[in-house]
């Protein structure tokens, strides 16, 4: 079997397969389908530092080829997930990596802090693309001002390995990219979804609740290895790559791109176990193509 290790800065995965936030619960709802240990990580739903209700329903809405959803970071808070959630996950074998969400660099800073405390939590990864509540609700990551204002707040306060998930929704996702980078980021994750809507020619309405949401699915693959693709050649620090991954084959895709792991979404919601599959699936690849390391396809495109 070819060696899968990587290592996303200080922050060592078993193998390059992880789960995206918000697909894939806090792990302990998938426990019964799937060994929780047998990938390099889980990424758990979005935590704010207050509690968060979240939109009104509906609020998925399925596309061609994808997904809609507008869910809004539905959570009950950091100290609900440090006191209740936390001592149920601490032990699993892999890395555990909380998504910290915020309405302003002080909020991002502050609920990282909180996560900071948690030993048995190795990482984070900040979701810049929430809207800013001072600037009339544009997100912090569609600028380079805002991303950096964003991840230099958290650098400050936050010790252990930072990724950023970046926003699709922007001119240029190398700027952003490298405005992180500049800030202290150790590893950069995209895309986060597409901004999409739907209607409902029946009813002559807007299919989600508040209009407009987030596409991912298959739909978004293409523009999401362009991204993974170019970004990893304008930063120094890991990428790692997400958006429509349903098999080994789209997960090589991303590693060749440049990934050095990837995440997998809304493939869970179809095949809970797709993530081992993919883990597998990786491994006969590199055997049948005489890799010994995985490490081998990472970056290969010129």
């Amino acid at each position: 079997m070819a060696s899968l290790s990587v290592n996303i800065s200080d922050l060592r995965l078993k193998n390059p397969v992880m789960t995206a936030s918000g697909t894939f619960g806090y792990g302990l709802e998938f426990a019964d389908l799937m060994p929780l240990d047998g990938i390099g990580g889980i990424i758990v739903k979005g935590t704010t530092l207050r509690p968060r209700e979240g939109n009104d329903y509906p609020r998925m809405a399925e596309t061609a080829s994808g997904m809609l959803n507008c869910v809004g970071l539905q959570n009950k808070g950091v100290d609900y997930f440090c006191e209740h959630i936390y001592p149920q996950i601490k032990d699993i074998d892999t890395n555990m990596i909380v998504n910290v969400s915020g309405s302003s660099p002080d909020d991002y800073a502050e609920c990282a802090a909180r996560v900071d405390a948690l030993e048995n939590i190795p990482a984070i990864e900040l979701n810049i693309s929430c809207p800013n509540v001072k600037d009339g609700g544009m997100a912090f990551g569609v600028t380079c001002a805002g991303a950096s204002s964003v991840v230099k707040a958290v650098r400050e306060r936050y010790h252990k390995t930072l990724i950023v998930k970046l926003s699709p929704n922007v001119t240029d996702i190398t700027e952003i990219a490298r405005a992180v980078e500049a800030e202290g980021a150790d590893s950069v994750s995209l895309i986060n979804t597409l901004m999409g809507m739907a209607i409902d020619i029946e009813k002559r309405k807007k299919v989600l609740s508040i209009g407009t949401g987030g596409l991912s699915g298959p739909a978004v693959k293409p523009v999401a290895l362009r991204m993974v693709y170019q970004v990893a050649k304008a930063v120094k620090i890991p990428v790692i790559g997400l958006g429509g991954i349903c098999s080994a084959k789209d997960a090589i895709e991303f590693l060749m791109a440049g990934a050095t792991a990837i995440e997998i979404g809304t493939a869970n919601f179809l095949d809970p176990t797709i993530s081992i599959k993919v883990r597998d699936g990786i491994n006969e690849w590199l055997d049948a193509h005489g890799c010994h390391s995985v490490q081998e396809i990472i970056g290969v495109l010129s």
